[in-house]
C-alpha cells in the first residue's frame, strides 16, 4: 500500500492506493485562507499539519489492515508560499500563499537587482512565487525576516513535521525563483538578490527519490511500519501529472482547479517567460515542464456561488450539458489577479454586457467561459512557445462538469477527455512518487495513464461563434486596464 497527502489551498486530500494501483480509500480535510488586507492571502502552517494527520487518522480508523502495509509516503502541495521558520523550527508568521498579490513593487526590484533572472529561473518575478514574497517581509516586517532560519514550502512543512527533516522536491523548488531550474539546484545568486543564502534552503531532491522516514510517533499512531519511507513529492501540478500518466514529452492536461493550469511536459528546460510561461522542474529526473496559470478557475465558479448563495452544483443544473452557443455576457475571472498570459497581480474580474433582461443562466455561463477563454490564452501562450498542443486530459474540481469540459472543447478547439479520478489526481501522484521511492521501480510502469471516462471533441456549430466570443472577450482586460 502506498500513501498520498495532497497540502491545497482550501483543503488536505489523502487516498491510500493498493500494489495493483487501484484507490482503496480517500479521505479529506477543510482549510481556511485569511485575507487580512486586499491581495492578502495566508494559512496558518500548523492547520496543515492538522489537516494532513487528521485525514490519515480518519484512513487509520477506516481501514486500519490497508493502512498498516503502507511502504510509502508520497507529497503533493500547493506551490510558492512562504513558510517562514525561525531557529527552533516554529513558523515565525502565517505562511505567506501562491495567490497573495502584495509583492508586485518587490518583483520590480527583484529584476532589478538580478538581471541574470529569467535565465537561471525560466520566470518572470510575480508576486504568486516565494523570493519576492521574502523582499516584501524584508521591507516591512524587517524583525521576523532578521529571524528567518530556513524558508519552506507547504508540503516541505508538512514533511519537516512528519519526519523531523527539512527537504524540498525539485518541481516545488522550482516555483521558489531561488532554483537554477536547468541545473536542478539552488542559486546562490539568487538566493543573495533576496538577502538570503542556501543555509536557509532546506535539502534537494528529486520527487521519486526517498527524502526520509516517517517519525515513529506518528508510524505508531497509525499502526504503520517504523521504516515507511517519504518520498521528495511534488508541487501540486507536478503531482497531477505524475497521476495522469504525463511522463512523456508532449503530454498535456487542462486543471480546473482552485486555480487552472495548462500543463505540458518538456524533455529539456525551455522558459518562456516573455509571455507570462512557467518553465518548472519535473517530479521525475531528467524532465521539465511548462505551465500557463489562472488564478481563479473553479474559485470563479465557487465565487458566484457564494454570491448568489448557492451550491455550485445547483447553479450549473438548469444549463444542462451543452450549450448552444456563447452567453452575451463576458466575464473576466481575474478575482485575483492573473499570471498567464498578463503577469498583473492587480487585475480584476469583470461582467461585461449585462442587461435588465440578463439572466442567472447567463451569469453563471459567462463564467464557465470566461475561465475557459483565459485556458486558451494559457494554450496559445505554450503553444507559441513550444509548438501546438493538440488534445488534453481535464482534471481539477470543474472536470465534474460535462457542460464545462465541452465549453473547454468548444473554446480550445481540441478534444477535452475527463479521466478517472481527476479529482484526486494530486494526491495519486504523490502516491504513486511514495511507491517509486520506496520500490525504486520503472516510472513507466507505475505511473500509467487513467482510463478516460468520456470525451468531448470541439462542435462546428458552435466552434466559429466561440472564436468570435473569444476575439472580443480578448478586448476587454486592456480596454479595462486603463480605467480600472
Amino acid at each position: 500500500m502506498y500513501l498520498g497527502l495532497d497540502i491545497g489551498t482550501s483543503g488536505v486530500k489523502a487516498v491510500l492506493v493498493s500494489e495493483a494501483g487501484a484507490i482503496v480509500a480517500t479521505a479529506a480535510r477543510e482549510l481556511a485562507l485569511s485575507h487580512p488586507a486586499p491581495l492578502w492571502s495566508e494559512q496558518d502552517p500548523d492547520s496543515w499539519v492538522d489537516a494532513a494527520t487528521g485525514a490519515v487518522d480518519d484512513l487509520a480508523s477506516g481501514h486500519p489492515r490497508e493502512v498498516a502495509q503502507v511502504r510509502g509516503i508520497g507529497l503533493s502541495g500547493q506551490m510558492h508560499g512562504a513558510t517562514l521558520l525561525g531557529e527552533d523550527g516554529r513558523p515565525l508568521r502565517p505562511a505567506i500563499l501562491w495567490n497573495d498579490g502584495r509583492s508586485h513593487a518587490e518583483c520590480v526590484e527583484l529584476e532589478r537587482r538580478c538581471p541574470s533572472l529569467h535565465a537561471i529561473a525560466g520566470n518572470l518575478a510575480m508576486p504568486g512565487f516565494t523570493a519576492p514574497k521574502l523582499l516584501w517581509v524584508a521591507r516591512h516586517e524587517p524583525g521576523i525576516f532578521e529571524r528567518v532560519a530556513k524558508v519552506l514550502l507547504p508540503k516541505a512543512y508538512v514533511r519537516y513535521r512528519l519526519t523531523g527533516e527539512m527537504v524540498e522536491d525539485m518541481s516545488d523548488a522550482a516555483g521558489t525563483l531561488w532554483l537554477d531550474v536547468g541545473r536542478r539546484r539552488w542559486s546562490a545568486e539568487l538566493l543573495n538578490a533576496t538577502g538570503l543564502d542556501p543555509r536557509h534552503m532546506p535539502r534537494l531532491v528529486e520527487g521519486s527519490e526517498v527524502s526520509a522516514t516517517l517519525a515513529r510517533v506518528y508510524a505508531q499512531r497509525w499502526g504503520m511500519a517504523k521504516d515507511v519511507v517519504v518520498a521528495g513529492g511534488a508541487g501540486d501540478n507536478a503531482a497531477s501529472a505524475i497521476g495522469l500518466g504525463a511522463i512523456a514529452p508532449g503530454d498535456a492536461f487542462l486543471s480546473l482547479g482552485t486555480s487552472g493550469v495548462v500543463f505540458r511536459v518538456t524533455d529539456r528546460f525551455a522558459p518562456a517567460p516573455a509571455s507570462a510561461v512557467h518553465a518548472f522542474c519535473h517530479a521525475l529526473p531528467g524532465l521539465w515542464h511548462q505551465m500557463g496559470v489562472m488564478l481563479s478557475a473553479a474559485a470563479s465558479l465557487a465565487w458566484l456561488a457564494g454570491v448568489m448563495e448557492m451550491p455550485a452544483a445547483a447553479l450549473l443544473v438548469p444549463l444542462g450539458e451543452r450549450a448552444d452557443g456563447p452567453s452575451p455576457i463576458k466575464f473576466l475571472p481575474y478575482l485575483d489577479g492573473e499570471r498567464t498570459p498578463h503577469n498583473d497581480a492587480a487585475a480584476s474580474g469583470a461582467f461585461v454586457g449585462l442587461r435588465g433582461a440578463t439572466g442567472r443562466n447567463q451569469i453563471v455561463q459567462a463564467v464557465l467561459e470566461g475561465v475557459a477563454f483565459a485556458a486558451r490564452d494559457n494554450l496559445a501562450a505554450l503553444s507559441a512557445a513550444s509548438g501546438p498542443i493538440t488534445e488534453v486530459d481535464l482534471v481539477g474540481g470543474g472536470s465534474r462538469s460535462s457542460l464545462w469540459a465541452q465549453i473547454c472543447a468548444d473554446v480550445l478547439g481540441i478534444p477535452v477527455h475527463r479521466v478517472e479520478e481527476g479529482e484526486v489526481g494530486a494526491a495519486l501522484g504523490a502516491a504513486r512518487l511514495g511507491r517509486l521511492a520506496a520500490t525504486g521501480e520503472d516510472p513507466a510502469q507505475v505511473c500509467t495513464r487513467p482510463r478516460r471516462l468520456a470525451s468531448f471533441v470541439p462542435r462546428a456549430s458552435v466552434t466559429s461563434a466561440y472564436d468570435d466570443a473569444y476575439r472580443r472577450w480578448r478586448e476587454l482586460y486592456p480596454a479595462l486596464k486603463e480605467i480600472a
